[in-house]
């Protein structure tokens, strides 16, 4: 458990606690859900366990695991992870408990694939399973979805849900939620982006239906508020219930963010807590243009949907640098920031946005690693970089000591110990 409970309160924004319903969320970092692709039949494995463990050792204040799968039918891969069995809740449970230890608040991502089930992994681009291609004992399947259209050309044609279909996968949604509590979670975000099952009911690019759920935007918007109403309903009223969308479809699209501006409205009714703005997902014939892929490219639509809505955001894309957050914050765009990839290429991100953001990095980590450093500290505060500085070889031999300076670096950038030791400069 890292020391924070007990060190005043940071003056960053981003380091700051929040309070989400009966949830003390230790600061406003979130670790967003990334598919990994190493589940065992829907379960979590050790390497789960590494992979979340250390964001949570390096002071994240929500840190998710996969996309879950709320079915079977529902995972994109046979590697996917999902929480459709009893089985699964102790699996990810000492997770939980491990994230828990070290200050952090576990949260889960409950999604159903749809017509994107049936593929093979990321690193063969999602190609769909086929008989000639799958492995023995990792046959095919055949997803569901609101209208029987391939999510592309070639692509496996969905089966179209009927009413029965609809009532069955809303309630394997609650039932997942109940197992996610008996795993341990405290967050829970229903997953309606990326082009899945939800974002199929509410894009008119892929819901055809001429029944109750499609149609118009109430009617595409149906199957995603019982889903909303389900979870929110099986989950806890003390623990906060967020929702990711994609806040436009995508190139050549047709949902867009004032279509989401409604769905918001009508989530925050339900009693959600929070709107994870994305987008993508869904691509149509439309001319709505393609998503540049810059710095940040998701805050507008966090920042329109918490003032419009009067709702919590939580901004995501391509946030790399901690003062690009802590700006996003400051400027009220977004409650929380999310980071993904940039988490993978530097775990100890939190720690390190600490350090830049003039905060002591050293109490957002465990209590063992931040004694370890600080004894560093007093043992090296002495010899500031560029003083004139002699290694003693034997009696009455020295040699002068010549500080590195790393190629095109400003020498008067002093680089902390944490960033020296992470790499980060």
């Amino acid at each position: 458990m890292s020391e924070t409970s007990t060190m005043p309160e940071a003056t960053s924004l981003l380091l700051r606690p929040i309070q989400l319903r009966g949830l003390h969320v230790r600061n406003r970092i979130v670790i967003s859900p990334m598919c990994q692709y190493r589940s065992i039949a829907g379960g979590p494995t050790d390497w789960h366990l590494a992979h979340l463990g250390k964001f949570a050792m390096a002071g994240a204040g929500i840190v998710f695991g996969d996309e879950t799968a709320v079915e079977e039918r529902g995972r994109k891969t046979h590697d996917c992870a999902g929480i459709y069995h009893d089985s699964h809740i102790a699996q990810y449970r000492r997770i939980t408990d491990f994230i828990r230890a070290m200050g952090s608040s576990p949260a889960i991502q409950l999604g159903h694939s749809g017509r994107k089930a049936s593929s093979h992994g990321a690193m063969m681009n999602w190609a769909p399973l086929t008989a000639g291609n799958a492995l023995p004992g990792r046959e095919p399947w055949t997803g569901v979805a609101p209208s029987p259209i391939p999510v592309s050309p070639g692509a496996h044609t969905p089966q179209e849900m009927t009413r029965d279909d609809i009532a069955s996968v809303v309630g394997a949604w609650s039932e997942a939620a109940k197992r996610a509590v008996q795993a341990g979670y405290d967050v829970c975000e229903i997953h309606g982006a990326h082009g899945y099952l939800i974002h199929q009911f509410l894009s008119p690019a892929a819901n055809k239906r001429a029944d109750a759920y499609g149609g118009d935007r109430r009617g595409r918007m149906r199957f995603a508020l019982e889903v909303a109403e389900a979870v929110r309903a099986a989950w806890p009223s003390d623990r906060p219930v967020f929702f990711r969308c994609s806040a436009v479809d995508g190139k050549g699209g047709i949902w867009d963010l004032n279509d989401t501006l409604a769905l918001a409205r009508a989530l925050k009714s339900i009693g959600i807590d929070a709107i994870d703005c994305s987008s993508g997902g869904i691509q149509s014939d439309s001319a709505f243009p393609l998503i540049p892929r810059v710095p940040g490219y998701h805050v507008a639509y966090a920042s329109r949907v918490r003032r419009d809505v009067d709702i919590k955001t939580v901004a995501v894309g391509l946030i790399t640098d901690p003062r690009h957050a802590e700006a996003i914050l400051q400027q009220g765009h977004a409650d929380l920031i999310a980071i993904a990839r940039e988490a993978i290429a530097n775990p100890n991100w939190p720690a390190h946005a600490a350090e830049l953001l003039g905060e002591d990095s050293r109490n957002l980590l465990p209590p063992d690693y931040a004694y370890r450093l600080r004894g560093r500290d007093r043992t090296t505060s002495g010899y500031p970089r560029g003083a004139e500085v002699t290694i003693p070889l034997a009696d009455g031999e020295n040699e002068p000591y010549a500080w590195f300076e790393q190629p095109g670096r400003d020498p008067n950038d002093i680089c902390s110990p944490l960033l020296n030791t992470i790499g980060i400069h």
